[in-house]
C-alpha cells in the first residue's frame, strides 16, 4: 500500500498607450525620487525607527528579522534580538534583502504579453484587465477540460494560498514544487518509509560527539541557527566526517574526508552497517526493541564488504573501516545528517532509506547529540480553501507509478502529458514565485510544455526566466512587504532551557507601485471564476489572526511583544516512539528494493565529467542573482577543475571556458577556470543559479554559467518521481 500524503500531514494606474515597449521601459527605473531632507549621517539613528515582525525569506530557513526605517524606507536590518533562533545573526543574503527590496528592476506593473512567449513584448495594464484576463482564461480552460487541464508550479510562501486554491477548489492535481521534486521530496518519503516521519533537519549536532555529512555542504549553504548548531558542536569537540568527492567548506573542518566517487554514495553506507553488524559493533539493544526487519536487511547488504565499497567508491577500504570505527565508538550520540538538497542521481530514495537505516544502527534517534525532534507550539489555527470532491485520478496513480511520491505531481509526468495531450491535454499554467526554466532539468521540454498552453500565467517579485514565458505577468510583494506565515520553533541549543517561539511574517514597509500579495490576487481570480462563495478570508491580516486565534494570540498581541512570542518548551530528548523498517515489505509489494539499495550510476565517459552544482555562501540559486551587494560580492560561478586535469587541457587558473556536455548541448555564456586538487578529476563544480537570459535582470543577465541549461539527461527517481540533477558530464572548451 503506498504512502497518500497531503502537504499538511507531510510538513505539519491606467494603461500606457497601446504599443509595445520592453518591460525596462514600462516600469521607472528607480523606486523613488530625490527626496530633499535634512542630513542624517550614514550609520546614525537620527530619525530611525525599528519595525518587528519581519520574517526573512532570502532563503527558505526564515530567520526573524527587525527593521530599520527612516522617511518610510527601510534603510537596514537585522536579527531580532529576542529571537531564540537566528538571534541578532543574519547572513549576507539576509542583510541584502534590502537591494531586493528596492531592485530597480523589480515588477511593478500588471504586464500583458503583445509578442511571443521567450521573447516578449510586455503592455502595462490595469489590474482588472489583468484579473479579468486571468479568471476567463482559466475558467474557460476548465470549461472545455476539466480541473486536469491546469498545472501550477508553485515555490515559497507566497504560493501556499493560491495553491491551494486550484489543488481544493479547482481540483487540479498538476502541482509540482521544486522544493519537493527537485530538491527535499526523496529524503521525506524516504525517511517516511523507513520510520514514519519527515526528517527536516533535526540533527542536535550542538551537542553531538560525531557528524556525519554526506554531500552537505554547511558553511556554503548559509542557514543561520543550523550553523550554530553546527559550529557549538565543532567547538565542544564533535568529530567530523565529511563524504564528498569537492573539498567543500564542511570538508575543510573535518577529521576525515573521504573524497568519493560521485553516485555512489549508497554503497559506502551499506559496507559500513554491514561492518557493525558483522562485527557486532551496532546497537543491537536499539534494533531489537524499535527495528523491524533487520536481520534481511543484514542478510541482504552482507555481500557489501569493505574491499568491494572501495572499489565502486573509488575509496581506501582502510577509510571505509575507520569512519565505521568512529561512529561505533560514539553511538548513539552521532548526528546522520539527512541532507536537504538530495535530487541527484535518480537513485536516492534508496541513499535516503541508507542514511535512516544508518541512523536506526546506531540507535541514535532521540538521544542527545542524535536525530532528535523539536517540539514547536501546537495549537495554531488553520486557514484553506475547502476540498472538493474530485473524482479523477492523478497522473501517478493513472499510470500506477512512483508510489512514493511526495505531495503533488512528478514534474515530468507533467510535462510529458502536456506536450503530448496524452492522457489528456493541460493547457494552462499557472506559476508562481517559482523559475521551471533554472530549476527544472531539460529546459527545451519546460519550453515546450509552455509553448504548446492556451494561457501561460506568472506572478513573481523578478523578472526571472521563467517571466519571459507569460502571457499576463503579475507583480507580487517581496517578504518584507506581507503578512502571509507563521514561523514556529524552538531555541537552537536543544540542551539549553526549553523555549517556544511564535513569530507571524508582518510587513516592515507598505508595498511599493502597484504590487499587491497572494491572498488578494487569488481572491479576485477565483471571484471571476465563480468560485466567490468558496472564499476562506478576506485579507492577510485576517489569515494571521485566525491562525494565531487558536492560541490565544494576535497580530497586535505579538507586535507588542517585538515581533516574537515566547513560551516555555518541553525537552526533546527521550525515546522517540517509532519503528525503524529496516526491511519494508510495503516497497516490495510496489515493485521496489525492500532493503536499502545501491543502484549504480553511469560513469562520465571518455573526454568527460561528471557536472556537480551547488550553492554559493551569498546567494539563494537564481533568486538573488540581480542583487547589487550580492553580485559585488560573487558575479559568476567559476568551475572548478582538478589541478591534474586542467594540466592536460592545458587550462590555467582564470581562463575562460564555454561548457559542452554530452548531448552536445553548449551553454550560452561563459565562465573562468578555477584550478585546484580539491575535486576529482572526474568531476567539475559551478555555483547553481547563475547565467540568466531575462535581459529585464540587468545586473544578472549573461553573468557565469547556466548549468541547469547543460542537464537535459533526465534521471528519474522510480520511488518519488523526483529529477536526478546531477546526471550529466561535460566538456571545457577554451575560449581565446
Amino acid at each position: 500500500m503506498a504512502m497518500n500524503l497531503t502537504r499538511r500531514n507531510f510538513l505539519k494606474a491606467a494603461s500606457i498607450a497601446a504599443a509595445s515597449v520592453p518591460l525596462s521601459r514600462v516600469a521607472a527605473k528607480a523606486e523613488s525620487g530625490v527626496i530633499k531632507t535634512p542630513l542624517a549621517a550614514p550609520g546614525t539613528f537620527k530619525d530611525t525607527q525599528t519595525a518587528v515582525g519581519g520574517v526573512c525569506e532570502m532563503c527558505f530557513w526564515r530567520c526573524q528579522l527587525v527593521g530599520k526605517i527612516r522617511d518610510g524606507r527601510l534603510i537596514k536590518l537585522e536579527g531580532n534580538p529576542k529571537s531564540i533562533d537566528n538571534g541578532v545573526s543574519i547572513c549576507a543574503r539576509g542583510n541584502a534583502g534590502v537591494k531586493l527590496l528596492y531592485d530597480p528592476d523589480r515588477l511593478k506593473y500588471p504586464l500583458k504579453n503583445v509578442g511571443k512567449r521567450g521573447a516578449p513584448k510586455w503592455q502595462r495594464i490595469s489590474w482588472e484587465e489583468a484579473l479579468d484576463t486571468c479568471g476567463s482564461k482559466l475558467k474557460a480552460i476548465v470549461d472545455q477540460h476539466g480541473a486536469k487541464g491546469i498545472a501550477m508550479f508553485p515555490h515559497g510562501s507566497t504560493a501556499t494560498y493560491p495553491m491551494g486554491f486550484l489543488e481544493n477548489v479547482v481540483g487540479t492535481h498538476n502541482v509540482s514544487e521544486a522544493s519537493f521534486f527537485q530538491c527535499r521530496g526523496i529524503r521525506d518519503t524516504a525517511y517516511m518509509a523507513t520510520i514514519g516521519l519527515p526528517p527536516n533537519e533535526d540533527v542536535d549536532m550542538a551537542n553531538t560527539k560525531v557528524m556525519f555529512f554526506i554531500g552537505n555542504h554547511l558553511g556554503e549553504n548559509v542557514h543561520v541557527s543550523h550553523l550554530k548548531r553546527y559550529l557549538k558542536g565543532l567547538e565542544n569537540g564533535a568529530k567530523l566526517v565529511v563524504v564528498d568527492p569537492r573539498y567543500s567548506a564542511s570538508a575543510a573542518k573535518s577529521d576525515i574526508w573521504v573524497q568519493i566517487r560521485p553516485g555512489t554514495d549508497t554503497a559506502f553506507m551499506l559496507a559500513i552497517m554491514n561492518y557493525l553488524i558483522q562485527n557486532k559493533k551496532y546497537n543491537a539493544e536499539y534494533v531489537e526493541k524499535h527495528g523491524e526487519g533487520f536481520e534481511k536487511m543484514a542478510e541482504g547488504i552482507k555481500g557489501w564488504t569493505l574491499e568491494k565499497a572501495a572499489q565502486e567508491c573509488d575509496v581506501p577500504a582502510a577509510q571505509i573501516k575507520e569512519v565505521a570505527e568512529l561512529l561505533a565508538a560514539n553511538m548513539p550520540n552521532v548526528s546522520i545528517h539527512p541532507g536537504r538538497h538530495v535530487s541527484w542521481n535518480g537513485n536516492d530514495f534508496q541513499r535516503q532509506r541508507a542514511l535512516a537505516c544508518l541512523t536506526g544502527v546506531l540507535g541514535a534517534f532521540g538521544v542527545k547529540g542524535g536525530f532528535v525532534q523539536p517540539k514547536g507550539p501546537k495549537g495554531l489555527g488553520k486557514v484553506g480553501w475547502p476540498k472538493g470532491e474530485s473524482h479523477e485520478k492523478s497522473l501517478r496513480e493513472m499510470k500506477g507509478v512512483h508510489h512514493y511520491s511526495p505531495p503533488g505531481t512528478p514534474t515530468d509526468l507533467i510535462r510529458d502529458t502536456a506536450i503530448t495531450g496524452k492522457p489528456y491535454p493541460i493547457k494552462g499554467c499557472v506559476i508562481w514565485g517559482q523559475n521551471p526554466i533554472q530549476t527544472i532539468p531539460s529546459q527545451e521540454k519546460t519550453i515546450k510544455m509552455l509553448e504548446q498552453m492556451d494561457f501561460v500565467m506568472c506572478v513573481d517579485v523578478m523578472p526571472t526566466d521563467i517571466t519571459m514565458y507569460a502571457d499576463i505577468l503579475l507583480p507580487d510583494t517581496s517578504y518584507l512587504e506581507r503578512y502571509d506565515m507563521i514561523k514556529t520553533g524552538t531555541q537552537w541549543d536543544f540542551a539549553e532551557e526549553h523555549k517556544q517561539y511564535i513569530a507571524p511574517r508582518m510587513p516592515l514597509v507598505a508595498p511599493g507601485f502597484e504590487r499587491k500579495e497572494s491572498i488578494w490576487i487569488t481572491n479576485e481570480i477565483a471571484k471571476r471564476m465563480g468560485y466567490g462563495d468558496k472564499i476562506p478570508v478576506q485579507s492577510q491580516e485576517e489569515a494571521i489572526n485566525k491562525m494565531l486565534a487558536g492560541v490565544e494570540l494576535s497580530i497586535d498581541k505579538i507586535k507588542a511583544e517585538d515581533g516574537i512570542h515566547i513560551q516555555p518548551g518541553k525537552d526533546p530528548y527521550g525515546e522517540m516512539e517509532l519503528t525503524v523498517l529496516f526491511h519494508n515489505p510495503e516497497l516490495e509489494e510496489n515493485g521496489y528494493p525492500p532493503i536499502p539499495t545501491y543502484i549504480p550510476v553511469e560513469r562520465a565517459p571518455e573526454g568527460y565529467m561528471r557536472l556537480l552544482y551547488g550553492r554559493s555562501p551569498v546567494h539563494t540559486f537564481n533568486r538573488s542573482q540581480n542583487n547589487a551587494w550580492l553580485m559585488a560580492e560573487n558575479d559568476s560561478n567559476p568551475v572548478w577543475v582538478n589541478d591534474k586535469l586542467a594540466a592536460k587541457l592545458g587550462l590555467k587558473e582564470g581562463d575562460t571556458v564555454s561548457l559542452i556536455n554530452q548531448d552536445g548541448v553548449k551553454s550560452r555564456t561563459t565562465t573562468t577556470v578555477k584550478v585546484t586538487p580539491g575535486i576529482r578529476q572526474d568531476s567539475v563544480y559551478m555555483y547553481h543559479g547563475f547565467g540568466s537570459m531575462n535581459p529585464e535582470l540587468t545586473l544578472g543577465v549573461g553573468k557565469g554559467v547556466d548549468d541547469c541549461s547543460l542537464i537535459t539527461k533526465i534521471a528519474v527517481d522510480p520511488e518519488t518521481g523526483a529529477h536526478g540533477m546531477r546526471n550529466n558530464f561535460v566538456k571545457l572548451v577554451k575560449v581565446s
